[in-house]
């Protein structure tokens, strides 16, 4: 009991941080003979087989109740062609209807089972290295050569499983002495979770009348989860709602303005949600590089983001003007003329931008550089092939489609994605003159551009000659002319 008591009032665990506490708890434990410290280890098997019809076949037959592994001499073994991929009328696998290729003539009988997803995507990166090799899945020198995967990039959820029988399929190989590094990949990347935006729409409870958003409070509600292909900026598509399940074919609706608002929430999204986004429809409306670029600029590409299609138009639009610099309405307006030095400024700070984000995969910022350039070049109204070519080179990683088409419009040979990066040239990037703010008793009057190597003596006759600073001066004399190199000029009266 005396025993028990100093465990139960434990006053010499005060003040510690929880992992030290259960040490020192332990330590105790063991001290006083109480007991002994034991660690246990649960490992769960991984199901491997599985009675369905798509995923590797086991070269495996069976006869006389042995399982004998096929001759190397008929590998690769492959799943024939079917018409069906339910299961057998018994319960087996749907290779099971097959009797023609599962029965051999010998009596034996294939396994009828497949392996799983994760049994060729756990190795298919080290065959990759080797892909006609017919001995063996990889060379060992070739092996040695190309080493493990440098980047893996992949959803925390997928990665988790993937990762995991990756790293044991990559030990065991190295165990027995197949490849030469123990682990599969270098580096991991997990990209953000997309979430869904869940509708709702509101059920006066006990009835199948239906209340809008703004009107609930006056009701006692019961929300249900409506499928997000019946939304339309929040406003539902009642005659698409009542066809949409059976219960609601005679359903009523209390309105707001003549239309049913939906409530929304931000969940992950999931097929029991009514949330997901089919892409097809969107790529439908807006082509596959609008869509394809509209993700990337939706946020960090490592972060939770919410699917939000109010910005997919200004996505759009960007892509419209980006057009226009080849075309204005059916007219191509591209030219050969030699680039100045603004156009040169814009697309080599663009080519800086793009560059460092993408290898930072910062695409979100990487779209916002290629939209201001955008910008910049149709105020210029530059239509010049020698910026247009890079630009598209630019672009191409994050908009293949269109880029493909106007690379070829343009009259380059070969793929977009397959040109030379252009190369950066820091000396266009060099400002030739900066704007200073001009501040006359400390309160700023003008800004006058000066060049930007121009020292204190060269600045101070241009500064005072200057209409505005003389309106201030009223014909006096400054008592002090502060010049700071490439910031604020600062003059005292």
């Amino acid at each position: 009991h005396d025993k028990l008591g100093i465990m139960i009032n434990s006053g010499f665990l005060d003040g510690m941080e929880v992992p030290d506490a259960i040490k020192a708890a332990n330590d105790k434990i063991v001290e006083m003979g109480l007991g002994n410290i034991k660690v246990n280890y649960k490992l769960r098997d991984a199901g491997y087989s599985r009675q369905r019809y798509w995923g590797e076949p086991f070269p495996i037959i069976h006869k006389d109740g042995i399982a004998t592994p096929l001759d190397e001499s008929k590998l690769p073994l492959e799943l024939p062609e079917v018409e069906s991929y339910k299961p057998s009328p018994d319960g087996k696998a749907p290779l099971s209807n097959n009797t023609e290729w599962t029965n051999l003539p010998d009596g034996s009988i294939r396994e009828t089972d497949t392996m799983p997803g994760y049994a060729g995507s756990s190795w298919y990166m080290l065959r990759y290295m080797d892909v006609d090799n017919d001995n063996a899945f990889v060379d060992p020198e070739k092996e040695k050569y190309w080493g493990n995967v440098d980047h893996y990039a992949g959803g925390a959820e997928h990665a988790v499983g993937h990762l995991m029988y990756s790293r044991m399929w990559q030990n065991f190989l190295f165990d027995i002495g197949l490849v030469s590094h123990n682990e599969p990949f270098q580096k991991l990347f997990n990209q953000g979770m997309i979430q869904g935006i869940t509708n709702w729409a509101y059920r006066i409870t006990g009835t199948n009348e239906f209340v809008s958003y703004g009107l609930k409070e006056e009701y006692t509600t019961t929300p249900i989860r409506v499928n997000i292909d019946l939304i339309d900026n929040k406003q539902l598509d009642i005659e698409g709602f009542k066809k949409w399940r059976d219960d609601l074919a005679d359903a009523t609706f209390i309105l707001e303005d003549g239309k049913y608002i939906c409530g929304q929430e931000q969940e992950k999204m999931s097929k029991s949600k009514y949330n997901v986004v089919n892409p097809d429809a969107v790529i439908g409306k807006y082509g596959a590089d609008v869509f394809r670029m509209f993700e990337m600029f939706l946020g960090p590409i490592d972060q939770a983001k919410p699917w939000d299609m109010g910005g997919i138009d200004g996505v759009n639009r960007f892509h419209r003007k980006f057009w226009r610099l080849f075309y204005n309405e059916d007219k191509y307006v591209v030219t050969d003329e030699e680039a100045n030095a603004d156009e040169l400024k814009v697309l080599h700070k663009t080519i800086k931008k793009v560059g460092e984000d993408i290898e930072r995969y910062s695409f979100n910022t990487a779209v916002s550089a290629l939209m201001v350039c955008t910008n910049e070049l149709g105020s210029m109204k530059c239509h010049k092939k020698s910026i247009l070519s890079d630009l598209l080179i630019l672009i191409a990683p994050l908009a293949p489609f269109v880029s493909e088409e106007l690379w070829h419009k343009l009259g380059n040979e070969g793929s977009v994605h397959k040109a030379t990066w252009p190369t950066l040239n820091e000396s266009y990037l060099v400002e030739s003159t900066i704007e200073y703010p001009v501040s006359i008793n400390g309160k700023m009057r003008v800004k006058i551009n000066l060049a930007a190597d121009i020292n204190q003596a060269e600045a101070e006759p241009i500064v005072l000659e200057n209409e505005v600073v003389q309106k201030w001066l009223e014909g006096k004399a400054p008592k002090k002319f502060i010049f700071v190199p490439k910031r604020i000029v600062n003059i005292v009266v």
